[in-house]
C-alpha cells in the first residue's frame, strides 16, 4: 500500500506541485498579468485539448448516459447538501452563495485534466471521462453558480446562462463529437500544432494556476472554513463513491469519476465571490487551501480508485 501510495505522490502529484510551485515564484519574480494567461488557457488551450481529447476518444452512447447521470446525480446532491449546511448552520445570506459553489464547483480545468493526463497516460478513455467532467462543470458554473452568486443582485436568467455561450470550450465540444462520429481527419499542418498545444497544456494551466496562489494572505480560519474544505475534498468524493456503487460502474470510467469528484474547490467560486462581493476573501482563502490540501486527499483518492475499480 505505502509503496503505491509513494508511487503516486511521486509519479502524479508531485510534478503537478512542481509546476504549483514554479508559478507561484515566477509570478512573484517577474508579476504576471494573469488576466491575459487566463484568457488564453480558457479560450485556446482547454478548446484544444477538449477537441483533441474528444474526437480520439472511445467512448460510446452507453458511457456518456452512464457519466452524464452520474454527474447530474452528484451534483444534485452537493447543490442539497450545501443548501441544507447553510440552513442548519443559518449562514450569513452574503455568504452562502460562496460556501455553496465551494461545495459544489471543483477546477476540473487547470487542475483536474492535467492530474487526469498524468494518471491515465495512454489511456484516451480515462481522459475523455474528465473532459465530459469538465464540459459539465462549465454547464453548472454558468448556470447555477453564477445564480447563486448573483442572487445576492438583481442578475437576469438569460443574461447568466449567455455567459456560458461564450466560451469556446462549448463549441470545441461539438466538433469534437461530430469529428468523432464522422471518418474526417484534419490535415497534417492542423493536426500537428494542435497536438503541440494540447501536450502543451498541462505545464502551462499549473505554472498559471500556481501564480494565482502566489500571495496567500491566511486569516479566515474558521470551523465553518474548514466545513467547506472537508466539504469539497472528503464528502463529494465520497458521494461520488457511492454512486458509482449504485450504478454498478466500473473500470476506467470509474476510476476517472472518483478521481474527478475529489478535486479542490473552482478558481470560478473567487471570481464570483469578487464580483458580487460575497465574501471574496474567504472565497480566495478556500481555494488555496483545498489545493494545497488536495495535495494528499487525491493522491489517497487516485489510490483508492486503483484498488477498487
Amino acid at each position: 500500500m505505502w509503496s503505491f501510495l509513494l508511487e503516486i505522490v511521486f509519479q502524479v502529484m508531485l510534478p503537478i506541485f512542481v509546476l504549483l510551485l514554479a508559478g507561484a515564484l515566477l509570478h512573484r519574480k517577474f508579476s504576471f498579468h494573469l488576466a491575459s494567461f487566463s484568457k488564453l488557457l480558457t479560450n485556446f488551450f482547454l478548446p484544444v485539448v477538449v477537441f483533441v481529447n474528444i474526437s480520439s476518444s472511445n467512448l460510446d452512447a452507453g458511457l456518456l448516459l452512464d457519466i452524464g447521470g452520474f454527474l447530474v446525480i452528484q451534483f444534485i446532491i452537493l447543490a442539497l447538501l450545501s443548501w441544507g449546511l447553510v440552513k442548519l448552520l443559518k449562514i450569513d445570506s452574503n455568504l452562502a452563495p460562496t460556501f455553496q459553489n465551494s461545495i459544489v464547483l471543483m477546477n476540473s480545468g487547470n487542475f483536474g485534466l492535467p492530474v487526469s493526463q498524468l494518471v491515465f497516460a495512454g489511456n484516451p478513455l480515462g481522459i475523455s471521462v474528465q473532459v465530459i467532467v469538465l464540459m459539465f462543470q462549465n454547464l453548472i458554473t454558468y448556470t447555477y453558480g453564477l445564480m447563486i452568486s448573483a442572487s445576492t443582485k438583481s442578475t437576469g436568467f438569460w443574461s447568466n446562462l449567455s455567459e456560458l455561450f461564450k466560451t469556446p470550450i462549448i463549441y470545441a465540444l461539438v466538433l469534437g463529437l461530430i469529428f468523432y462520429q464522422v471518418p474526417w481527419e484534419l490535415p497534417s499542418f492542423i493536426q500537428t500544432p494542435m497536438m503541440q498545444v494540447s501536450n502543451g497544456f498541462i505545464a502551462l494551466a499549473l505554472i498559471v494556476l500556481g501564480a494565482q496562489i502566489a500571495y496567500p494572505t491566511l486569516k479566515q480560519f474558521s470551523l465553518l472554513f474548514f466545513i467547506s474544505i472537508v466539504g469539497r475534498l472528503v464528502a463529494a468524493p465520497l458521494i461520488g463513491l457511492g454512486i458509482i456503487w449504485v450504478m454498478g460502474l466500473d473500470g476506467t470510467v470509474a476510476q476517472g469519476l472518483l478521481i474527478a469528484s475529489s478535486f479542490p474547490m473552482s478558481r470560478n467560486s473567487a471570481l464570483f465571490a469578487l464580483e458580487y462581493n460575497n465574501h471574496p476573501e474567504y472565497a480566495a482563502q478556500a481555494v488555496l487551501v483545498s489545493t494545497i490540501a488536495s495535495c494528499f486527499t487525491v493522491t489517497f483518492f487516485i489510490y483508492l480508485s486503483q484498488l477498487l475499480f
